[in-house]
Order: structure tokens, then C-alpha cells, then sequence
């Protein structure tokens, strides 16, 4: 597996898909929400369900093969310091800053007017795990839990 040629595509499906707006995809599950990438030989979906609280997958395609998957559960905590658009605002305006670097999984703190955004991860791409978090007033107001790697048939 060319993890750097992994990477560099994780990196580009990431800023097309969720951090860049990108367009909805025809959903894979019942109730799915899904957005999709392409860039031959690979190929990426992030799969979730819900919305202020939410759960999903994303997985990327060598060819026709799964080579990598991540699993990411999130929720609002205090709804009372951040909406869901507010935290989506910070989380794609913090996300595209390391993303925009070449960088991935990367420990990274960002403050908006919402809010201080803060993700922490141990591993690398072929096996990590991490949190981001979004504080308000040093108040934990939002959090996501993740994990994944490289998946082997």
C-alpha cells in the first residue's frame, strides 16, 4: 500500500466532500446521509446518519478494493453555548486550514468567534485514533470521537 499516495487522495476527498460543501450523493443506506469522491484508482464515501448527533463511516477504494476506513461518532453537548450551524461553521473552517497544508490527523487548535476547536490524534494513517472538540467559554460544548486504518482483505 503507497500510504503517502493514500494520504494525499484522504486529504483531496476531505476538502471536496464535507470541508468544501460538496454536493450530496445518491444515499447508500436508508436514511444515509452521503458524499462522494473520485480520483481513478481511488475512490471515497463518507456515509452518516443524524444530524446534530451523528454517526458514520468513510472509506476509500484502491480500484475496487476497500484499503481505508474511519468510523467518527459526534454530538452536541451543550446546546445551550452552540447550535449544530454554528459548530458545522467552525468545524469546516478549522478542518480546512491543516487539510489546505497537506497535513491529516494532525493534533491542531483553532479559535472562531463560536468557539475554541481543538482535534488531538495518536497514530497515522494506517492506524489512529483521535477527538475534536469544540469549547465555548471553556465549557465543553461539542465533541466527535474517531478511529481507523488501513482495512486488509
Amino acid at each position: 500500500m503507497d500510504t503517502a499516495a493514500l494520504h494525499t487522495f484522504a486529504i483531496a476527498a476531505k476538502k471536496a466532500t464535507y470541508v468544501g460543501s460538496g454536493s450530496a450523493a445518491t444515499s447508500s443506506r436508508s436514511g444515509s446521509h452521503d458524499l462522494t469522491f473520485e480520483r481513478s484508482p481511488w475512490s471515497y464515501r463518507d456515509s452518516y446518519f443524524g444530524g446534530t448527533d451523528f454517526l458514520g463511516q468513510e472509506v476509500i477504494w484502491h480500484e475496487t478494493e476497500p484499503v481505508w476506513a474511519m468510523n467518527y461518532h459526534g454530538y452536541i453537548l451543550r446546546a445551550d453555548l452552540i447550535s449544530p450551524t454554528q459548530a458545522g461553521d467552525t468545524l469546516k473552517a478549522a478542518l480546512s486550514l491543516p487539510q489546505s497544508q497537506g497535513r491529516l490527523l494532525d493534533t491542531f487548535e483553532f479559535t472562531r468567534g463560536y468557539g475554541l476547536y481543538r482535534i488531538t490524534s495518536t497514530g497515522s494513517i494506517t492506524r489512529f485514533q483521535g477527538r475534536e472538540t469544540i469549547h465555548v467559554g471553556g465549557d465543553l460544548a461539542y465533541a466527535l470521537d474517531y478511529h481507523g486504518g488501513i482495512v486488509i482483505a
